[in-house]
């Protein structure tokens, strides 16, 4: 069953989520750090054009199954228009109220 963004741990990771769901991108940048990164597979990417493709141009949505580390790594169902369904890891690193980086990969 999945975990609500509102449940988890971390509200910086929560936000995160919650964003991601409602394909709200200016909520979505507004948590990242201004030197922000992130990993897909293990490669880094171009973080925006990553996201604007993986995420708001193809509907991304992510169901958390479960966390770990204070909720800043999850297993989520992640979905989009492109791919379709598959179970992802997330890691974050959380400065302040914001993420510089993030990490994500099939799980």
């Amino acid at each position: 069953m999945a975990i609500a963004p509102a449940k988890l741990s971390d509200p910086v990771v929560s936000a995160f989520v919650a964003a991601v769901n409602a394909h709200d991108r200016d909520a979505f940048l507004a948590l990242l750090t201004p030197d922000a990164t992130m990993s897909d597979d293990g490669t880094d990417r171009d973080l925006h054009e990553w996201v604007d493709r993986e995420i708001f141009d193809s509907g991304g949505h992510m169901d958390v199954q479960s966390e770990s580390d204070g909720g800043r790594r999850l297993v989520a169902d992640y979905r989009n228009d492109t791919w379709g369904e598959m179970r992802t890891a997330w890691r974050f690193t959380v400065r302040g109220d914001r993420i510089s980086r993030f990490e994500t990969g099939q799980a």
